[in-house]
């Protein structure tokens, strides 16, 4: 019922603003899966969006730019799209209470469907999509002509007269014109996978199918599974074979075979080390720890929008600490937002409650709020007021039972918990009465912002503020020595990016060690008005455990850190390697000097992709396809290596390259599969990446399931490799 409403129709209110509310007719297409909307005045322009796009519905007034216009619109009115990625949400507001009901149940429903579809149900929608697409009269058939441009849309350029051919053979009927039962028989056809089927003949006797005793001695010689792989091999059987006569002879077809490799089990990352599997009882300081930097931002650091969506975001992706830059405002009630910048701003009220809504909704371990305070006394004590009213039990406010440790409590003691990082008048240990006290700085970013920014030397720090820091006390960074002689495990420093490196460069070993039992911070410089970032990759070298980054700021720095994170439940902890949790000394620049090293070679056959992305979506353009492996760990082991670019197919190229690398510290090396659309007059167009910890990537034949710029899936759209993992026995 609801879905027939969404595809009758309706005027919806869209809303940016206060002052932009505007009508727009939305509706759901006969697919099922596809919105459309444009404004009346539009002519016959208009805009789509896919449902599998949007995350989730929120009902009523539950977003800024809703709560903006509350009082005009009733909640029983409004409702949010959010989208996956970094896109914007839709703020909706229907003409009734039953209407908008009626959207918010129908999107939700199709969004549970998209969510439960197995991967065949996926293949076809998609297949139903493209006909969709290519069928320009709507009649439900496809000639030769609407074929050929399908094939363009699709990404592959192929001969006239091979493309011809394959129509004359999905053409049962004789027709001259592809029915939508023949049009999957095209498709199918378009798609076999010689590839794979190369791989599957050189392990099946019959060439028909594969035995138990040979799927299981694929799995043992190609996927490395030693003694698993007897069980394994019949439970694969059971969940992808499609034929029932095949299952009940306990064999594998071709079809079960693919079916299996382009599953997550087939996938490069090992779908185990996805799950929560560390242990999460160590100090924090042995844990490198998600963080966000001007976690209030949408966009740039100088006209950018401060936003409680932002956090939001922010804390979805995993991220356990956030910054909140305070600053006193108009009323008695602080502000957030960049300060001396045009970046509007937010209530820290709003922010508190947005924090204690959202903070365990993607992990349940603890959160950290690293606190900017550029505030009067006054408005702290309004901060610490708010903190303490919003968020009750969440928020720490003395040390676990009452007793101060010579190490920092655990991620597994700490969970539910959200802890405020700031300066701190006195210690822990002192319980006497303490009054208001001038500090050295109160922002703990001691390098300037912005130019303009002012000298905070001095400024008052307040006692009710202060009580609420526990186990991160702000400190001044003095030096390594005076740290290990004078520090104590709950003090923590903040460091700019350049200060952070030259320290990893000059002292590695120190730092590490440091980083063992203390947290640090890291934060971009701010000469980086664009909320660009840094490479976090050198500063998990020596261990530190918060390298905060713009995450509202795609690119390759926020792919390493999606990439390291995604382990370990996406919970926003990563255990780091036990050499920087003892009493080793490591050195990142040396790493061959550490007691037990050995390397690793990673051998990459790159053999083929799938369905990759289309980088100019004109008609005639089909993109170049290469791909580029990168290896990020210690200096020693950063490495770049390409295949050539294979013209005009994007749909299947073929490449069979083999690069090859040497792995010093497999511990902290992250591996990032690229592909590009090649371009000999200008720089290459990026199409897709994936980036792996090498810890967590299964050996022998993978799929790896791109990712667009965003962060988020390209639907079919993969890379397949043979991964071999070796130890060097004489170095290379």
């Amino acid at each position: 019922m609801d879905l027939q409403v969404m595809k009758a129709g309706a005027m919806l209110k869209k809303v940016k603003s206060k002052s932009w509310k505007k009508q727009r007719h939305f509706r759901l297409q006969e697919d099922g899966q596809t919105i459309w909307y444009k404004s009346r005045w539009a002519g016959t322009s208009h805009s789509t969006f896919s449902v599998a796009d949007v995350e989730v519905v929120r009902e009523g007034h539950q977003s800024e730019v809703l709560l903006s216009v509350a009082e005009e619109f009733p909640a029983d009115l409004c409702f949010t799209l959010v989208f996956r990625g970094r896109r914007g949400n839709l703020d909706l507001v229907a003409e009734s209470p039953s209407e908008a009901q009626a959207w918010i149940r129908g999107v939700s429903k199709l969004i549970q469907n998209a969510e439960s579809m197995d991967d065949k149900e996926r293949v076809d929608q998609w297949i139903w999509d493209w006909f969709q697409k290519a069928d320009k009269n709507k009649d439900g058939r496809m000639n030769f002509k609407e074929v050929r441009t399908l094939l363009k849309m699709m990404n592959v350029d192929m001969n006239e007269e091979y493309a011809l051919h394959l129509f004359t053979l999905a053409d049962k009927s004789k027709s001259g014109c592809l029915e939508n039962e023949e049009f999957v028989q095209f498709y199918k056809i378009l798609t076999e996978r010689k590839d794979m089927w190369r791989v599957f003949q050189d392990y099946s006797r019959d060439g028909q199918t594969l035995t138990l005793a040979e799927l299981k001695d694929f799995l043992r010689q190609e996927q490395q599974e030693g003694e698993r792989s007897w069980e394994h091999a019949q439970e694969l059987i059971d969940r992808y074979e499609p034929s029932e006569t095949a299952k009940k002879q306990g064999a594998m077809s071709i079809d079960g075979f693919q079916m299996y490799l382009v599953s997550p089990e087939g996938a490069i990352l090992d779908p185990q080390r996805l799950t929560l599997n560390q242990d999460m009882s160590q100090p924090l300081s042995h844990y490198f720890i998600c963080s966000s930097h001007n976690t209030y931002l949408m966009e740039d650091q100088l006209r950018g929008q401060s936003s409680q969506e932002a956090y939001i975001q922010a804390l979805k992706r995993g991220c356990r600490c956030v910054e909140v830059d305070c600053w006193d405002g108009p009323n008695g009630e602080p502000v957030v937002y960049h300060g001396h910048t045009f970046t509007s701003k937010i209530l820290f009220r709003d922010v508190i409650t947005t924090l204690g809504e959202y903070a365990f909704k993607a992990s349940e371990f603890p959160v950290i709020l690293s606190l900017e305070n550029h505030c009067s006394v006054e408005q702290q004590r309004v901060m610490a007021q708010l903190l303490d009213t919003i968020l009750g039990d969440m928020l720490l406010r003395e040390p676990l039972d009452g007793l101060v440790h010579q190490e920092l409590p655990s991620p597994h003691d700490l969970k539910g918990k959200i802890l405020l990082k700031a300066k701190k008048i006195g210690s822990l240990e002192e319980s006497e009465t303490l009054t208001d006290e001038a500090t050295d700085e109160v922002s703990d970013e001691a390098e300037p912002e912005s130019p303009s920014a002012e000298n905070l030397s001095k400024s008052k720090f307040s006692r009710e503020l202060s009580d609420l820091v526990v186990y991160c006390k702000s400190v001044h960074f003095h030096s390594f020595e005076y740290s290990r002689l004078h520090s104590k495990c709950y003090e923590m420093s903040s460091f700019s990016e350049s200060k952070a490196r030259k320290l990893a460069k000059d002292t590695g070993t120190e730092f590490v060690h440091h980083n063992s039992r203390q947290l640090s911070r890291v934060y971009p410089s701010g000469m980086r008005t664009d909320s660009s970032n840094y490479n976090p990759q050198e500063l998990w070298n020596v261990g530190c455990q918060i390298v905060a980054l713009n995450v509202q700021t795609a690119g390759l720095e926020m792919d390493l850190n999606d990439g390291l994170f995604r382990q370990n439940g996406c919970c926003g902890y990563v255990l780091k390697p036990d050499f920087m949790r003892n009493d080793d000394s490591f050195d990142p620049e040396r790493p061959q000097d550490r007691d037990g090293y050995t390397s690793l070679q990673l051998s990459i056959q790159v053999i083929s992709g799938q369905q990759l992305p289309k980088v100019n979506q004109k008609e005639g353009s089909i993109v170049d396809p290469l791909v580029r492996v990168e290896i990020y760990g210690v200096s020693q082991d950063q490495a770049k290596q390409e295949t050539s670019y294979i013209d005009n197919n994007g749909f299947n190229p073929l490449w069979n390259e083999t690069l090859n690398f040497i792995i010093h510290v497999p511990e902290l090396a992250l591996v990032r599969f690229v592909v590009e659309d090649y371009d000999k007059a200008s720089r290459n167009d990026f199409m897709g990446q994936f980036t792996v910890p090498f810890t967590c990537i299964q050996p022998g034949y993978r799929h790896i399931h791109l990712l667009s710029k965003d962060g988020t899936a390209i639907p079919l759209s993969t890379l397949f490799v043979n991964v071999k993992i070796s130890e060097v026995t004489t170095e290379v």
